[in-house]
């Protein structure tokens, strides 16, 4: 569509420049599409500045418009309304031209973006918060590389700082007989976790209650996270193994949701950085003392709220979230120079992001060039309006929250007889990440299984669905797909499709421009919409005249691919039946 409505534009704007009018022209979709697909609302409010009534600086756009061969009809509704008609030509023409657009918008861009998102954390349960960053962030990733640019995604595990130190404190008062807390072993460590995944979610929680309880064991738990951070021997060796057995589930979770990384680096990555670049920071009297912590002061002067100081160091000596983020950003310029770095993290971490970027700034870690983003998001929550929780009261995690689902949806693939475990994993899969997706990534919303996995409304499952019939058509017609061409037809239900076809390129811009992923879920919906309804009003296969027949099939494939191409974006695959 970007072609025929630049088209538009330059037209109204000659037009415009005719008359002497100088002004931006925009031409958006129709409020009301049985008066006009398009519109363009500028004349009212310039009529007036430049000695025209509404309609008649209307009347005089529309009388040029509808010279040229690409509209049907412009014409005027209320008091200076110009809607806009293509004909079936230029649709259909710029049908064929859609996907070159797409490749356009595609074209290499000369810039590296590193993207932060998942954040996973040892020893915790990868919950519905994690599910948001995980799919927001995959889906921007996929529509930023669709756009032209190299995109780096870190899943950027939570694997270090004073947790890990209360889970090394708990697995000693537990087990205090294993080799790794002896300090005078100068062995090989063993090579198997003495703690399972699920022992390690026990684990962690009861360490920070006693820790909370008893300032005795507090004090163990800053004295293993100063060891660890500093290298010690046998708490590292110990550390390493719990963390590969932590992160057992949370890879499970993830490549069922089809989240992919480049990078899967933790905190503990810069932990050799850590210590020069506090040197460095308050040698140049970037970061300096406060209360025994080391911090850099980031408040300005216009801020509306307090933005307190960014911790560089506790003030036992430890590292923290903030120290590490702060290394990282240092630790990927230095390694992939990029033009920006994006974060996916939810909404309640921006005053973290607010303090970080500053201090990276103040600390010249990158360029004045280099954008630092926040991409925030809102809360999945349960129908009661409150954050996701398990029957028991708990954090409602990844795992449990596919497992209902995958249960909702196996019965209703019983109820009809259709039970197949890959198809029940590609519908689970849709029906979590569209719904996810398909809201504003700003707000919080309600997820409901029943809802949401429905056949039928915005779902996951009714855009597959949709797809499946495209494939379903086309492959019982067995033709050769290269002989299939669109034609002009008096159908509306089948030029309703077209019409939406031409909008992707647009579509998809405007989803990157503004990180919105849901605008790609309504556009997906819509086009859906428009193909069920040319489908059930229209002969397809049966259809005697081969023009029509050909045009319709193509329709078929047109729709299939895109809704494929797009599903794709958000990590949805389409199974091959359902």
């Amino acid at each position: 569509m970007i072609e025929l409505i630049k088209t538009i534009e330059k037209e109204i704007q000659a037009i415009l420049n005719k008359l002497n009018i100088e002004s931006d022209v925009k031409v958006v979709e129709g409020s009301r599409p049985e008066l006009g697909q398009y519109q363009y609302n500028g004349a009212m409010s310039l009529a007036k500045k430049f000695g025209y009534t509404p309609s008649e600086l209307a009347g005089k756009i529309c009388e040029k418009l509808n010279m040229l061969d690409i509209v049907e009809s412009a014409t005027i509704a209320g008091v200076g309304f110009v809607n806009i008609n293509f004909t079936k030509a230029a649709i259909i023409k710029q049908v064929g031209k859609t996907f070159d657009e797409i490749k356009t918008l595609g074209e290499p861009k000369n810039k590296t973006i590193v993207m932060d998102y998942c954040g996973a954390n040892v020893a915790k349960t990868l919950h519905v918060g994690h599910l948001r960053s995980s799919d927001i962030g995959e889906a921007i990733k996929r529509l930023t590389r669709k756009m032209g640019y190299n995109v780096i995604a870190d899943v950027h595990f939570g694997d270090w700082g004073r947790q890990m130190g209360m889970i090394i404190a708990e697995i000693q008062e537990r087990q205090p007989e294993l080799v790794f807390f002896n300090e005078n072993y100068e062995g090989e460590y063993p090579t198997i976790s003495p703690v399972t995944s699920k022992d390690l979610e026990e684990i962690y929680p009861t360490a920070n209650i006693k820790a909370k309880e008893n300032e005795e064991f507090l004090n163990k738990c800053r004295r293993a996270t100063y060891e660890l951070q500093n290298g010690r021997r046998g708490y590292y060796a110990l550390w390493e193994l719990f963390v590969g057995e932590s992160l057992k589930p949370v890879m499970q979770a993830l490549d069922y949701l089809n989240v992919k990384f480049d990078l899967y680096e933790g905190e503990s990555s810069v932990n050799n950085m850590i210590k020069p670049m506090v040197n460095k920071l308050t040698s140049e009297n970037i970061a300096h003392e406060s209360n025994g912590a080391i911090v850099i002061d980031v408040a300005e002067p216009d801020d509306k709220i307090e933005v307190p100081p960014f911790i560089v160091l506790k003030s036992d000596g430890a590292a923290m979230y903030s120290t590490t983020d702060l290394a990282t950003i240092l630790s990927r310029e230095q390694r992939f120079n990029p033009s920006e770095i994006w974060y996916v993290v939810d909404n309640r971490q921006s005053l973290h992001f607010l303090q970080l970027f500053r201090a990276a700034r103040k600390a010249h870690f990158v360029g004045d060039d280099v954008q630092l983003k926040f991409f925030g998001f809102g809360t999945m929550n349960g129908k009661d309006g409150r954050p996701f929780k398990t029957r028991d009261g708990g954090v409602m995690s990844v795992l449990t929250l596919i497992d209902n689902v995958k249960e909702s949806i196996n019965k209703k693939l019983q109820e009809n007889g259709a039970e197949d475990e890959q198809i029940c994993d590609a519908i689970t899969t849709a029906t979590l990440k569209f719904a996810d997706l398909s809201n504003n990534r700003e707000t919080d919303f309600i997820f409901d299984v029943d809802k949401f996995s429905a056949l039928e409304g915005k779902t996951g499952p009714y855009i597959l669905y949709t797809t499946v019939r495209a494939n379903s058509v086309i492959s019982k017609a067995d033709v050769d797909l290269r002989a299939l061409k669109l034609a002009e037809i008096d159908n509306k239900a089948y030029m309703d499709v077209l019409l939406n076809i031409i909008k992707v390129p647009t579509v998809l811009e405007r989803a990157f421009e503004q990180k919105a992923i849901n605008l790609i879920c309504d556009y997906l919906f819509t086009l859906s919409n428009s193909f069920n309804n040319f489908y059930s009003s229209t002969k397809i296969i049966s259809e005697q005249d081969t023009e029509k027949r050909n045009a319709y099939l193509k329709v078929c494939e047109l729709v299939s691919r895109i809704n494929t191409e797009l599903l794709d974006i958000l990590a949805i695959s389409v199974p091959a039946k359902m």
